[in-house]
Parts: structure tokens; sequence; C-alpha cells
């Protein structure tokens, strides 16, 4: 640090550069390593600043005569956002990858030769790529390669929740420019897929920084799927008329389908998927990005790197694959700080599906043991009558208290002692076994216990059974909640095509009596009627144009708000670029708050750097007026 100047503080580049007046949580500690030439493994939860951590270091670093920052980046589009949010704070900075033209990557690559370039950002095959590693090789050999970035580190793990092959090469980094930090960031990450990033990246000497996993703002929800469809359209028109959201499915034809409802419903929604055109697919994330109250339905295609921050709901309408996927999935949500929901509609179904993908797949069996018990942490997670939040942090190692504003906390859950009728099911499935050595599937199993006559259960003659009807008492939603619970909890295990059912190891001392078991009595979604098509948002209080701020305003400075907001969108047009990397909301709603009348009270709100000051203060001024 000794050769940084007073101008290359860290703290005077936060301030000067990015307009923040202070450093968040472990901020501070994590940029002043990595400029002191430490490696660091950063763990921090989307939307907790990582991208300061590195590109601080880079800047300073560049400052000081240390030449360019390599960052590695897995996406196109969180490539271009990043770079035109630097370009806009006046930081020089560039991107690599198919988008530009031979002349254009020409004069990028002459950028980052002269050392003029502060970040190079880059998709990890090209820097395995010889070309490319020869141009590292010159700038190394010059003393202008300062500094990698790894981001979005649990790609380069298998256990990971987004494996990607071209991340296994980025050990030759260490291996070629042992000297050179570098700095691997990612949002989540468990204790496995924490030792296999330290491994695969060779950052054993790292310094690992790992920041709370808490999103106070973020309340989490998930109920018992009951025409799920038309449970989402109720949560967006109750909860979210008017903002940006995302839906997640599990396969391309729920998706657009899903999309197709919605936009029917009167909602701006569009479909993204691996399996669209790559010009369909760009055109609609652009438009989530750049407009307001676009809902984006989508797979697990569509999310890494989206840094938009006012996304105010994330929906799934299956389950994830694990708790680091919904993790970082909800976590799209509230970047901003202000209040976001995490809402999750969770049925038998599914439960089923996700256990048969895993047995199904062709991993081997080492890996698949993984994968369930990650399974059953999400499903432990589903199944919850505690605090939501209070389950999640702990998956990653945290305690936590209550938190008062999940779903449980809100509304705790009814139990009851479902002991004996869970006794029954594991009976009937054993019953179905004895009596020729069949398996069936839950639909035939719920027929039997309600001693409801079908002709499978007459062809099977298992109206003469033990367990006929012994469940007629109970609905047949309580009896599906009933077997949710015991394959959640292991007991019973769902196998093959047809998804048959059988009874696991632990399910004998279910069936003696000796565990018993207090289950989430299912509740039921209220009846409205059919849901009205929403109107537009000019029939809403204030007209069309006018959207809520991330902070209370009243009406003088709402309507201050509304006019900046529109002056933004004019400017990002000109720009081409997402309106956030402008100025986010929130400092929209400061500047309208605190209404300043000059240059120098404007400089002092937070995310006003000197850049953006001198380009936009002096129009800024007269929109206020």
């Amino acid at each position: 640090m000794s050769q940084l100047t007073q101008k290359s503080s860290p703290l005077n580049i936060l301030q000067e550069v990015f307009g923040y007046p202070v450093f968040r949580g472990a901020q501070a500690e994590i940029v002043d390593h990595v400029s002191a030439n430490g490696d660091a493994l950063v763990l921090m939860p989307t939307g907790g600043g990582k991208s300061l951590c590195y590109q601080i270091p880079a800047i300073a670093r560049h400052r000081a005569g240390q030449g360019v920052t390599v960052v590695v980046s897995p996406l196109i589009a969180l490539m271009h956002d990043q770079v035109g949010a630097l370009e806009e704070a006046g930081v020089h900075a560039a991107f690599l990858n198919s988008t530009l033209s031979g002349e254009q990557a020409a004069h990028v690559e002459r950028e980052m030769m002269s050392g003029r370039l502060v970040m190079l950002y880059a998709a990890p095959e090209r820097i395995s790529n010889p070309r490319f590693l020869a141009q590292m090789d010159s700038l190394h050999e010059r003393g202008l390669l300062s500094l990698f970035a790894i981001d979005e580190a649990h790609c380069v793990s298998q256990w990971g929740h987004d494996f990607r092959s071209d991340y296994l090469a980025l050990s030759l980094l260490h291996e070629r420019y042992p000297e050179v930090p570098r700095i691997a960031l990612t949002a989540t990450a468990d204790d496995l897929t924490r030792a296999d990033i330290i491994e695969r990246l060779r950052l054993e000497e790292a310094q690992i920084f790992i920041s709370s996993f808490d999103r106070p703002n973020i309340r989490y929800a998930i109920v018992e799927k009951d025409k799920p469809r038309e449970q989402l359209l109720r949560f967006i028109r109750d909860e979210h008329e008017d903002d940006a959201g995302i839906v997640y499915c599990q396969s391309r034809k729920k998706v657009e389908e899903t999309a197709a409802w919605l936009e029917g419903e009167g909602l701006k929604a569009l479909p993204y998927h691996a399996g669209l055109d790559v010009a369909v697919r760009q055109r609609h994330q652009d438009r989530f990005l750049r407009e307001d109250s676009v809902v984006m339905v989508a797979t697990i295609a569509f999310g890494m790197g989206i840094d938009k921050p006012d996304v105010r709901f994330v929906a799934h309408l299956d389950l994830p694959k694990n708790i680091e996927s919904y993790y970082q999935e909800t976590g799209r949500a509230g970047r901003d700080g202000a209040p976001a929901e995490a809402w999750m509609a969770y049925g038998l179904a599914d439960v089923v599906n996700q256990r048969r993908m895993i047995d199904e797949s062709p991993a081997g069996e080492e890996f698949k043991k993984g994968q369930r018990g990650k399974l059953d942490a999400l499903l432990a997670l589903a199944e919850a009558t505690d605090c939501r939040r209070v389950r999640l942090l702990g998956y990653f190692g945290e305690a936590s208290t209550a938190c008062g504003n999940c779903d449980n906390c809100l509304n705790p859950p009814a139990t009851w002692d479902g002991t004996d009728a869970s006794r029954k099911l594991l009976s009937c499935i054993y019953r179905f076994h004895q009596n020729g050595g069949q398996r069936f599937g839950a639909g035939h199993l719920i027929d039997v216990l309600r001693g409801k006559v079908t002709d499978k259960v007459t062809q099977y003659g298992h109206q003469t059974l033990s367990t006929w009807a012994v469940g007629a008492d109970l609905p047949e939603q309580q009896w599906r909640a009933v077997l949710r619970q015991l394959i959640a909890l292991g007991h019973v295990v769902a196998e093959g095509e047809y998804t048959t059912l059988a009874l696991a190891d632990s399910a004998r001392a279910v069936l003696k009596g000796e565990v018993q078991l207090l289950l989430r009595v299912p509740t039921v979604a209220p009846k409205k009627g059919k849901l009205a098509r929403g109107g537009s948002s000019s029939s809403k209080p204030g007209g069309a144009g006018r959207s809520a701020a991330p902070i209370e305003l009243d009406e003088e400075a709402q309507a201050r708000f509304d006019q900046l907001k529109a002056w933004r969108a004019e400017v990002a047009k000109e720009h081409s670029l997402p309106a956030y990397v402008i100025f986010q909301n929130v400092t929209l709603a400061e500047m309208a708050r605190l209404h300043p009348q000059t240059l120098d009270e404007l400089s002092g709100i937070s995310g006003v750097g000197a850049k953006k000051l001198e380009a936009y203060g002096e129009q800024i001024l007269r929109v206020l007026e």
C-alpha cells in the first residue's frame, strides 16, 4: 500500500468514483488486502457489494502504475452492464467477447496492451486461449498485469449450482503468474463448494472473507401448490402490481405457457430459456433490464449476473435443486435494499421429480449422495414450521434468531400429530408389496386410504386390503401433505419412471410407533372467485408513470422522483444503457427527498460520483426545479 497515493486510497476512490461515503461490512478489509497484493476468496450475498471488492483495488493499483485487471465473467450481458457502469463513473473499462467486430476487438486489445485500460472483462474460455495468454505474458513482463478477479467462482465446483467446465482452466493463472494477486467471488457456497473452489483455483494461501448471508429486506414465503398459476397471479396482483419480477420454472415448455398465460391476464410477461433464438433472448433480457414492470418467466438459464437493482419479487413455480440455487435465485430480488419478496409454490410432484432426476442422472454414486443431501436440506426448509431465515442462514453455517418477517414468523403454521396417519400410509405401501410385490404411485395410494373405488382398485383387489378406507376421515389434500412430508423426511422413496412408492429403512421405526411425527397442517389458499384483469398504472392514484420509491416520500418529493425517473429514461436511451446504470432508484429518491439546490449539495448524495456530477449535475438541478 506504500505505493498508493492519497488519491489512490480505497476510501477516496469509493467516494470520488462511486459516490458512496463509507464501505459496508467487510468491503474495506477485503479491498485493503487485495490492493496490497493479497489473494482472497470472498463470499458475499447478492446485492452486498461484491463488485466493489475488486473494482476499487483495480483502480487503486492502476493509479499506482500496476496496470490492467482482468475480470473473468461468465456472461456477456453482465460484462456489458459492468463496463457501461464503469465508463459512466469515469473508469476506463472494456470487454472482449463475441459481440465485438474484429476492428472493435483490435481496439480493445491495443488499449489493454498499452496499459491505459483499468479493467478488462473476459469469458473463462478466452483466458486459456493461446493468443490471449501471449498478450497477458507480454503485459506481465512489462509489469502491467495487475490483478485477476474471478467472478461467480462457484462455477468452478462440481458441488456448485452452476458448474462450468471452462472454469477449470483458471488454475493456470496461479501456475503462470504466481505473483499476480487473485480474488475469487461468489454469493453462495457451502463448505463442500468452498473447499472445491480453493482446490481448483489453487487458493490455498488466500484469505477467506465470509460476509453475513442475511438479506433482511427479503421476505421468504413458501406455499403449498393449489392451482399454482392462479396463486402466482394473485400474489403478483395483491402484492406486486406494476413491479419488476422473475418467475422461475423448471421446463422450457412451462416457461412459455406461463409467460403467455400471464400476458393474457394483462401483465407484461416475457419468456426466457436456452431454447429460444439468441436474438430473442437478448431482446427479452434488454427489455427486462431497461423497462419498468416487466415480469421475466425463465428457466435457470436466466439470472446469473443480472444486476437490475429494483426487482421486487422472485417467484418459483417449481422446486429448485438445492438451497444454493434457491438462495442465488431469490437474491436477485431487492438488490437496492428496499423490501422484496421470495415466493415459492411447492407440491408433492416437485419432491418426486427432483429425487427422480438425481437417481436417474449418469453421475457417480458419491455425487448423487451429495445432491440428495442438498435436496433434503431444501425440503426441510420448505416443510419448516419455524423461521425460514433461521433455516436458510443455518445451512450456510450462520446462527440467527427468528426474523419476524417470513411467512412462518408472520403466520405461524399449525402442526398436528401425524404419527397415526403416517403409520396408516406406510402400512398401505407395505400391504401393496405383500399383495403381489407391486408398487403404485401417490394417486392410487390415496384412493385406497380414502376408500375410493376406481378401476385400478378393482383390478388389483385392493378393496380387500386391511388398509382399505382407513384414512377416509382425512381429505385428499391432507394425505398429499402427509406423503410429501414423509418423502421429505426420507421415510418414503419415490422411484422409477412412473414414480412408484417404496418404504425406506427408516420407515420401520415409524411403523413400530417409535417415532412421533409432528406434521404441518396444509394451508388452503383463499378462494376469491375469478381473478379480475388488472388495470393499467394510469388507473391508480398518481396516474401513468408513477411508481413507488424505495423510501417514503411526501407528495411533492414523489413528483420530483417521477420527473427524475423520466429524465433518467431519456439519458439511458441515449447511452443505450439500462436506467439503473445511470443512477439507481434509491439515489433518485434521495435527490427527490433532499431537493438539493447546488452542485455541492448534490455531490453529498450517496451514489453521485465526481464523473456523474460533472456529466449530469446541472441537468438534475434543472429537473428538480
